[in-house]
């Protein structure tokens, strides 16, 4: 059942806090756990996430703009889970952050936060709405009006970020596939499958992949392999089917083998789209090649207020999506919700923004994109230029 976090509006006047000398009193909440509590922690909108709750009487939530708060200072510390939950447990200025003056109060096991994060994910499924990312959002603009921040200029940029994942081949996924479809079996299935396996399970798939000689013996391996998967696919799937696990398997073998041939045959590596599957526990990861790097994992998006009259510029939105979506679709996709609520006129963005898809929703929303160009982008447009003046034909700048 949802209930409200009033508690912390009206401290105890006996607590650790209150039992501190007046010095550190005013330390303590002048330092960041004192700013946290009034900024941040104080305008979190518990009302909505009671979608999440039962409404009918039962046991209460433990505080929403707790666990919420908790999460946005293990990624803004980079604190494991573990020590999140220490620092919860034992450091003053957290629990001050947090609006707990004693060390007594607030207690809750480390699941719970794990229980609240599954919620929010699933609600993010069913729904299509991140709750988390609308709360931070709502934050932002309670900021922008206390502290008087000019909206009308902002700059957008995108980096990437790499996942978590063993940087994979396409023989260890596939091998590493085979043998969680094994563990997966039941123990009659583990049998009568055994031998169809066996060369497969006999090592980790590192030492399988080690003593795998060049080119010619992966593509022997996955010569094999294919027959194999559509083999399991197609006897499994009246008893597996249900499984979470079956899909990410169907899913790997539509995308590096096809079927339509007899044999199976494997995809070759230009046929692989960027989407492709990169691990078989981070199932959004994506691949894509930039300039000369090679990235796995997705890319965030990230706008913020640049007026140069600001005393201070504020993070109005960020964007996490696969690392194969372009800028102009980031850029396209946050600008109607910046629209509604900044007041953005001029946004600056590198070169890479500019787009005719993108040019009549701005002229829509009445923005002027403003693109400034990197140094890797005058080393693209030099070669040009050149080229032109060995023509003859110089080129024009204003």
């Amino acid at each position: 059942m949802y209930k409200a976090n009033k508690k912390h509006l009206q401290p105890a006047l006996i607590s650790t806090v209150q039992d501190l000398p007046e010095k550190y009193r005013q330390r303590l909440d002048q330092s960041w756990a004192g700013e946290f509590y009034r900024e941040f922690f104080c305008r979190i909108n518990e009302s909505a996430f009671a979608c999440l709750y039962v409404d009918h009487p039962s046991r209460p939530n433990i505080p929403v703009n707790v666990l919420v708060a908790l999460d946005a200072l293990k990624d803004g510390f980079g604190w494991s889970d573990e020590e999140l939950y220490d620092n919860f447990l034992f450091d003053v200025q957290v629990r001050y952050a947090l609006g707990y003056h004693n060390f007594q109060e607030g207690e809750f096991e480390i699941r719970t936060l794990y229980n609240f994060r599954r919620r929010l994910s699933e609600y993010n499924l069913a729904h299509g709405i991140n709750l988390l990312n609308q709360a931070f959002e709502d934050i932002t603009d309670q900021q922008l009006i206390t502290f008087r921040v000019k909206t009308d200029q902002q700059r957008m940029d995108s980096t990437q970020l790499v996942s978590n994942i063993l940087d994979s081949s396409r023989l260890q996924l596939a091998a590493e596939l085979l043998q969680r479809i094994h563990g997966l079996l039941s123990k009659e299935d583990q049998a009568r499958y055994a031998s169809l396996m066996a060369p497969y399970l006999k090592d980790t798939v590192n030492q399988f992949v080690y003593r795998v000689k060049g080119k010619d013996q992966v593509q022997e391996h996955l010569l094999k392999i294919g027959p194999i998967l559509s083999q399991l696919i197609s006897e499994l799937e009246p008893g597996y089917a249900q499984h979470p696990f079956f899909g990410v398997v169907e899913r790997f073998f539509s995308e590096n083998f096809r079927a339509e041939t007899q044999p199976v045959q494997p995809k070759n590596s230009k046929e692989l789209s960027s989407g492709c599957l990169q691990s078989l526990d981070d199932l959004e990861a994506t691949y894509r090649q930039k300039g000369n790097r090679f990235f796995k994992g997705y890319v965030a998006n990230v706008v913020e207020t640049c007026n140069p009259q600001n005393e201070l510029q504020l993070i109005t939105k960020v964007q996490v999506a696969p690392n194969n979506v372009d800028d102009p679709t980031l850029m396209i996709e946050a600008l109607p919700n910046l629209s509604e609520r900044t007041e953005l006129k001029q946004l600056f963005t590198d070169g890479g923004y500019a787009s005719p898809e993108a040019d009549p929703l701005l002229r829509k929303q009445q923005i002027e994109q403003i693109p400034f160009f990197t140094d890797t982008h005058y080393r693209r447009i030099i070669p040009v230029i050149q080229c032109l003046l060995i023509r003859g034909k110089a080129p024009t700048f204003r």
